[in-house]
């Protein structure tokens, strides 16, 4: 027990976790690839559940360091690039020691402000969330009762 309890405070230092990501830093630096970690800036949630059974959530977050939103003319309106980034889904405990299954999907923070001042663009944002999650991880969510959760703006530990 004394082992893991050292283990789980070493992991929750920010300490640890800042020499962590300098030496993998350093050691990819040294293999020639460039490593940047992204950390998810809370955005807002979105609740949904998998399979019709399972509740789930995904954290709408952003990051500079991802690709800005750029907008191309078509006829009849604007088609969006958003890119994004995908951390895998992981299982935390909710209320009442619930389990639940938490997806962090990240944008440019500019994508963010753009879906805060319009809901089309919000909902653009949250269909491109669901998307994204349904084809990485190939998993079926009941996009006709995903809901934006009001006050929440991120589920669990970010990571």
């Amino acid at each position: 027990r004394a082992l893991l309890a050292d283990y789980a405070a070493e992991l929750a230092d920010p300490e640890q976790r800042r020499l962590y990501e300098e030496e993998v830093t350093a050691l990819e630096r040294e293999r020639g690839v460039e490593v940047r970690f992204i950390h998810p800036t809370a955005g807002y949630v979105l609740r949904t559940s998998q399979a019709g059974t399972r509740r789930c959530y995904l954290n709408v977050c952003s990051n500079p360091h991802l690709g800005r939103p750029q907008p191309r003319a078509e006829p009849g309106g604007l088609r969006w690039a958003l890119p994004y980034s995908l951390a895998p889904g992981r299982e935390e405990l909710g209320r009442g020691g619930r389990r639940r299954l938490v997806y962090d999907v990240v944008f440019h923070p500019e994508a963010l402000r753009l879906a805060a001042r319009s809901a089309r663009f919000r909902r653009l944002l949250s269909d491109t969330a669901l998307e994204a999650v349904e084809r990485r991880f190939a998993v079926q969510l009941d996009r006709a009762n995903a809901t934006v959760l009001r006050g929440a703006k991120y589920k669990g530990v970010p990571q």
